[in-house]
């Protein structure tokens, strides 16, 4: 089924809302607030999602606790049929990238 632009754009903020809900363990924090999450990308013919972000740090040991808690989250978005996350590294995540709600969160100004 092929979606409009409108209607692709309201799935992709469904997507980040559902991101909302992954957890960085180590920080408490979901990693949308936390400026890993760089883009969605939402393919309105089949359904293919995939999500570029990054970690805190190269080596960071949960990247694969994250990765499965994205997919268990975007199971809740019944558009996405096959959802697919990217890391990267540019750019690299500092904390500016972060959300004034985590921010204050975690005592960073």
């Amino acid at each position: 089924m092929a979606y409009t632009e409108i209607e692709v754009e309201a799935i992709k903020e469904r997507v980040l809302a559902a991101l909302e809900t992954v957890i960085d363990p180590e920080l408490g924090i979901d990693i949308v607030n936390l400026g890993l999450v760089y883009e969605v990308e939402f393919d309105g013919e089949t359904g293919h999602t995939v999500i570029k972000m990054t970690l805190t740090t190269m080596g960071c040991p949960l990247a694969d606790v994250l990765t499965e808690s994205i997919h268990e989250a975007l199971s809740d978005v019944p558009e996405v049929t096959n959802p697919e996350v990217k890391l990267v590294w540019y750019p690299a995540w500092t904390t500016d990238k972060m959300s004034r709600y985590a921010r204050i969160a975690l005592g960073i100004r």
